[in-house]
């Protein structure tokens, strides 16, 4: 048992309850971290000074054509390719129904070979039509900002910098619309990843590279076209303008299913998040260098709530409640004298929404960096489910009735219950949810209703008939077998401390965006742009270094980012 599990079995009793934590408010809840997989993947970056250079640069004077970047790591090398291509206005769309992007891109391994530009500009911009190899490890594709983008060339072509209040509203140059990894299209699997490229052994570390990396052609883009158009005239944008661009991403459907598939790497992901936690809570005391820090940082967070622009009314509303909560939490603290942190953490607790009170645990766990980066190695999760035949029947009730019991609350004879049903498209291989009254397929579900499965299991082990001798699992699946993938599941699952989120994901007022939220923040996404309950755009890297950034030394401070006071753009300001 490696160090990290010693530490996770031995601090259970100060961890959170499942039935706290895993609630979907809750996770919908849940904001970047120290330990969330950009702040890894930077730290990384930065302090191993991997060497981004671009190799080939070759853009007309709209920025059209090709570039690619060479990566080198202290154990690797590789490279990122570019395909930049003029896209009609009216084709530009978020939905993965696309066939025309204004950018595509792929990371592969090794150095660049030119000979090999042809076959990847037939392939890329084709995406999931397209065939890549397996030197390749992500594949994605990207869209302009059409309220930023022409903007800011315009202002760098005229000598000026573009007005900070005007990019806030958008804060990227660019939007993914898809990042595909893991052996998709014939790229590397990840089993292959994880061993031959140490520097991607993180889940998802090669997806969010390729995705800090469409963020730097972005800014690069930026200022070629500029100096093309006025060559006299052109400014580079500024750096403290660079670093609070991001990358924007627009997250549908297809990201919610993942954490109902993979209860055991979410279970490692929310354990690991938690036990930071813990730590922090049990092992420090407030002092006043971290009262003076969680002060500053909570000021900051303010700032950033308030500077988040979406139209979307609920989430204003959580932002200005969220920002209200904590100036309110400030003031508390202004009065208190705190000997430990559970003094603060109930007094949060008993006064203050889930949003408030994940802001806060987020704040505690990132002015408390040496009690949370000795988690930060990771620890690979084989996600797999056993059977236990022999388990008596009696035991898997009890194990149901223990830590299930939150399935066991609902009526799934009720409509609104069993109202929606998940499955995937023929067409894009992409999870859709279904209205169950009015949606053909419903035949085609796929196992999201977790909850309406145990419930369906109990009921029949408590309806057997006496005069069926069925003592075991082993009997009770060869006579069911319609409960066999369940079993096998509780049965895993009963090992662990979190994993199962506790909702019913098929009534009809299920809220797949807090799925979204809870993924996205293990990712390290920020300021959510919900476009419906089923989809969200939101922002990656914002505050993050840039590559010229790289070999100095690093702050890695870019929580809650908020606009730079920068004098350049000064004179420009909307009115």
């Amino acid at each position: 048992m490696n160090n990290h599990s010693h530490s996770l079995k031995q601090a259970k009793t100060s961890l959170r309850s499942p039935a706290k934590v895993m609630d979907l408010n809750r996770l919908g809840s849940f904001y970047p971290y120290k330990l969330s997989f950009m702040r890894k993947l930077m730290r990384k970056v930065m302090q191993e000074q991997w060497n981004i250079n671009r190799v080939l640069f070759n853009l007309d004077k709209e920025g059209y054509g090709e570039a690619v970047y060479e990566i080198t790591t202290p154990s690797n090398c590789y490279h990122f390719v570019v395909f930049a291509n003029f896209l009609d206005s009216t084709l530009r769309t978020d939905r993965v129904i696309a066939e025309a992007w204004d950018m595509t891109v792929t990371l592969r391994h090794g150095p660049f070979k030119p000979d090999e530009l042809e076959t990847l500009k037939e392939n890329v911009p084709r995406q999931e039509k397209g065939r890549m190899s397996a030197e390749s490890l992500v594949l994605s594709r990207a869209n302009k900002s059409s309220r930023n983008f022409e903007y800011v060339v315009n202002q760098l072509s005229s000598g000026m910098q573009p007005c900070i209040k005007k990019i806030n509203e958008v804060g990227y140059l660019y939007r993914t619309t898809a990042v595909y990894g893991s052996g998709k299209f014939g790229m590397a699997d990840w089993g292959k990843i994880k061993l031959a490229y140490q520097d991607f052994k993180e889940p998802f570390s090669a997806e969010m590279f390729a995705c800090f990396m469409i963020r730097q052609f972005s800014l690069d883009q930026a200022d070629h076209i500029a100096f093309k158009r006025a060559p006299e005239l052109a400014v580079r944008l500024d750096d403290d303008i660079k670093r609070y661009f991001g990358i924007g991403n627009a997250t549908g459907l297809g990201m919610a299913p993942f954490l109902i598939k993979h209860p055991l790497l979410i279970n490692s992901w929310i354990e690991t998040r938690e036990f930071a936690l813990a730590q922090v809570i049990s092992n420090t005391l407030p002092n006043k260098n971290t009262l003076q820090a969680l002060n500053l940082l909570i000021q900051r967070a303010i700032i950033h709530l308030n500077e988040i622009t979406t139209n979307n009314e609920s989430q204003n509303k959580i932002n200005l409640e969220a920002s209200q909560s904590l100036g309110s939490i400030i003031k508390w603290l202004s009065k208190e004298t705190l000997q430990e942190w559970d003094q603060f953490i109930d007094y949060v607790t008993n006064h203050y929404n889930v949003e408030a009170q994940e802001l806060i645990n987020t704040i505690l766990i990132e002015i408390h960096p040496e009690e949370v980066l000795s988690l930060e190695e990771n620890h690979d999760i084989e996600e797999r489910y056993e059977l236990s035949p022999e388990m008596k029947l009696l035991d898997l009730r009890q194990i149901i009735e223990k830590q299930y019991q939150w399935a066991l609350q609902y009526d799934f004879n009720s409509k609104n219950a069993n109202a929606v049903f998940w499955y995937r498209s023929e067409e894009k291989m992409e999870p859709r949810l279904g209205d169950r009254d009015i949606d053909q397929g419903a035949e085609k579900e796929i196992l999201i209703g977790i909850a309406r499965a145990v419930e369906q299991c109990h009921s029949t082990l408590n309806k057997l008939p006496p005069e069926i001798n069925i003592n075991n699992v082993a009997e009770f699946v060869f006579a069911y077998p319609e409960h066999r993938q369940i079993i096998r599941r509780i049965q895993t699952m009963a090992k662990t401390k979190y994993g199962e989120i506790q909702a019913n994901l098929l009534d009809k007022d299920v809220l797949p965006i807090h799925l979204l939220r809870c993924k996205l923040s293990f990712f390290g996404v920020g300021k959510f742009d919900p476009k419906s309950r089923l989809w969200v755009r939101n922002t990656m890297f914002q505050g993050a270094p840039i590559t010229s950034d790289i070999g100095s030394k690093y702050k890695d401070d870019w929580i809650f980012p908020i606009m730079p006071n920068n004098q350049m753009s000064k004179g420009n300001e909307i009115h």
